[in-house]
């Protein structure tokens, strides 16, 4: 078999151009599906960056759309829910109330608009959000309602730009109503999936329900799971759980942040595999390439086939000949995809700032199939040139 392969690149370099056609198919058809196979996994991985890792076992609660019958409650998202939630479903770690308001900050002759939310004691640090300078809420903070604030980087940079914001007092406007409130804290600028590192801004719970709407029941219910890979199914516990204590389905939104990111992977999976199946048909149309050229290779070498044959070469041994010399084209081919594949993936997810993923399983496969391409399409040539009669063959000559 080593002497056969020699003797085709031997064969190859007789036939440069011829050759390197025939290669050139291989090659487009493996980089096409190493290159489509890349940018859906950077694609995906782009998915998890810009959601953060923190945050993937939380399942948002929130009022939905109710279709009001006889026999349907309206939910109120209070201690006694709560208290009912933990009790009667499982896997559930921890709950946090929080509300939501639309609200305009002023400091001075500068303001800036935020979506700002009242939340309850840690729900900040559990979120992964991380302080740039000052310090969190306190227990106390939240259990007297003190009128502390903790500003969004950009929100921060807006009202203060030299960054001296702690201690300061901001004038807070939501609903005609107005607030002053000293800032404690500055959050860096983040990715955390669900909450809003930047424009957003955040106040003790404990204040909102004593001031803004004195006994206010939650807007969002944040409930976490006992780990990230539970987040799915809490997601379909929960809108059953509801939809029991409602007495009708669709009374609540439920989402997760981890079910969100598994169905976009599965999208973007989905779609560079069907991409990377109409890529590798390049591979098939090379490989009828290498079919017809192995047919005049079998053609210009009669003589050489007809002599071997004459000195007893067994037809196995000739249709082995012409499998390892095509199938060395598309070794050749492979190879070279995966170099070609690769350098142009790195391009192209440098150009796009994306993070540079290659699956060595794709490339595996791809070169692989490369090398099965060029058996089969060569086996029809191969199988020709091994049926030969040695006579026929030299008197054609």
């Amino acid at each position: 078999m080593f002497e056969d392969f020699l003797n085709a690149l031997s064969n190859f370099r007789r036939n440069k151009i011829r050759t390197a056609l025939s290669v050139l198919g291989v090659i487009i058809g493996v980089a096409s599906v190493i290159i489509i196979m890349s940018m859906g996994q950077s694609s995906t991985r782009q998915i998890q960056d810009t959601f953060g890792s923190s945050g993937l076992d939380m399942v948002s609660v929130s009022a939905g759309f109710m279709r009001r019958s006889r026999d349907s409650v309206t939910l109120k998202f209070d201690e006694n829910f709560r208290e009912e939630l933990f009790a009667s479903v499982s896997g559930i770690k921890k709950i946090w109330y929080k509300n939501n308001l639309s609200a305009t900050l002023s400091y001075g002759e500068t303001s800036a608009s935020s979506s700002c939310q009242a939340v309850e004691n840690n729900y900040i640090n559990t979120f992964g959000l991380a302080l740039d300078y000052g310090e969190n809420f306190s227990v106390t903070d939240d259990v007297m309602g003190e009128q502390k604030i903790i500003l969004g980087s950009e929100v921060a940079s807006s009202l203060f730009p030299n960054g001296d914001a702690v201690g300061k007092s901001v004038l807070l406007v939501a609903d005609k109503a107005r607030f002053n409130f000293m800032v404690c804290g500055v959050l860096k600028e983040q990715t955390s999936g669900m909450e809003n590192a930047t424009t957003g801004c955040y106040i003790p719970r404990g204040f909102y329900q004593k001031k803004i709407t004195p006994n206010a029941s939650a807007d969002t219910v944040m409930v976490q799971a006992v780990s990230a890979s539970k987040a799915s199914e809490l997601v379909e516990t929960l809108e059953k759980f509801c939809s029991d204590k409602s007495g009708t389905e669709g009374s609540v939104r439920v989402s997760s942040m981890q079910t969100f990111i598994d169905q976009m992977n599965k999208i973007t999976g989905t779609l560079s595999v069907m991409l990377a199946g109409i890529a590798a048909i390049s591979l098939l149309v090379g490989g009828i390439g290498i079919m017809n050229i192995m047919i005049v290779t079998v053609t210009e070498r009669k003589q050489e086939i007809g002599i071997r044959k004459a000195l007893g070469a067994s037809p196995n041994v000739i249709r082995r000949q012409f499998l390892i010399e095509s199938a060395a084209i598309t070794l050749m081919g492979g190879i070279a995809g995966i170099v070609f594949g690769v350098l142009i993936s790195l391009g192209v997810e440098f150009a796009r700032s994306l993070a540079f993923v290659v699956s060595i399983k794709s490339c595996l496969i791809s070169f692989c199939f490369s090398v099965f391409v060029g058996i089969f399409f060569g086996f029809s040539p191969a199988s020709r040139a091994a049926k030969l009669d040695p006579v026929e063959a030299l008197s054609g000559e």
